[in-house]
């Protein structure tokens, strides 16, 4: 049995009767746009990512100027 109780020749038979309707041109257009559209996704949220790193290490950048001023004031 394969997924669920549908078997693999269930299985081609639902596969046989999206390609009658839709044809493969249409299959392949839908496939190439869903995965631009997952890739689009993964890259909007890696650039998230990298910008909040950039943020991070241009904080990080400022931050130690600014920690040794407190800490001389500290000392006093």
């Amino acid at each position: 049995m394969g997924l669920g109780g549908i078997s693999i020749w269930q299985l081609l038979i639902i596969l046989a009767i999206v390609v009658l309707l839709f044809g493969t041109k249409k299959l392949k257009n839908i496939g190439s746009d869903l995965g631009g559209a997952v890739k689009g996704f993964k890259d909007s949220l890696d650039g998230d990512d990298d910008k909040a790193k950039n943020l991070e290490n241009k904080e990080a950048d400022e931050d130690p100027s600014k920690a040794d001023s407190e800490h001389k004031n500290e000392s006093k």
